[in-house]
């Protein structure tokens, strides 16, 4: 295993109790790195804590569609660590499998509340602070539905497109700053996201994928520890495809 070097940087990691979180999490504290995991579910963040067990592994319950919460808990980050160097943009649902004509707007909304409206505020709210640290490293995952758009799952391919087109307006803004703001479209993986949908989706999204096999949570995480790594001093404002030779553009 390549071991990028994240000694002594601060990592935030939303969605990180467990899947591509929790795999993000176990590689950057094995390069160095300090990292603290923002969940809404205490039992898997307490879970998650003690199967990695390493005193530079801490949770924090945070509701990332909340911009005041979200505010706080970056306080405190800083306070605890003195500066804030890599955030990674994880934490999403997939939403109910339906056509858009009898998709319920409530559902809609929470869709693009928490895939799109909360990796905005997490945006919005570190950028000072990486500004400030005249260091920082942004990774959102998005999603191959993002490039392509899955049938019936109209809302979760339109946030997860949101996220590439707000990787690439923020990567650009802030392309004179040593910070770079990527973000990376897998295709599904064996995660809890599989409980939401159907069998018959399940079979679809494999069924796109020329390998014929779902995505290992640890090449995304070795992904996006080169990208939150100080040898990618180079590339901001992209998409980087994981996604099994599925990707068309």
């Amino acid at each position: 295993m390549i071991k990028f070097n994240l000694n002594n940087r601060v990592a935030i990691i939303t969605g990180g109790a467990q899947g591509f979180g929790l795999a993000i999490a176990e590689r950057f504290i094995s390069s160095g790195a300090k990292v603290i995991i923002w969940d809404i579910d205490e039992n898997e963040c307490k879970k998650a804590i003690s199967k990695i067990n390493s005193k530079d592994f801490i949770f924090q319950i945070v509701d990332v569609r909340q911009i005041k919460e979200v505010e706080t808990k970056l306080k405190e980050v800083e306070k605890k660590f003195g500066k804030i160097d890599i955030f990674i943009n994880n934490a999403g649902i997939a939403g109910p499998i339906s056509t858009v004509e009898n998709y319920q707007i409530d559902e809609w909304k929470k869709v693009v509340e928490m895939n799109l409206n909360s990796v905005f505020y997490c945006c919005k709210a570190v950028v000072p602070y990486l500004i400030k640290n005249s260091y920082g490293r942004i990774v959102n995952i998005s999603s191959i539905a993002g490039k392509e758009g899955n049938p019936n799952a109209s809302a979760y391919s339109s946030t997860k497109a949101g996220v590439i087109a707000l990787t690439k307006s923020l990567g650009k803004e802030l392309a004179h700053e040593n910070i770079a703001i990527n973000c990376v479209t897998p295709a599904a993986a064996k995660t809890r996201i599989f409980d939401q949908v159907t069998q018959e989706h399940i079979d679809y999204m494999l069924s796109k994928i020329p390998r014929n096999k779902f995505a290992k949570v640890e090449e995304l995480a070795s992904l996006v520890t080169w990208l939150a790594s100080e040898e990618n001093s180079f590339a901001t404002g992209a998409v980087y495809d994981l996604s099994g030779g599925r990707a068309t553009y």
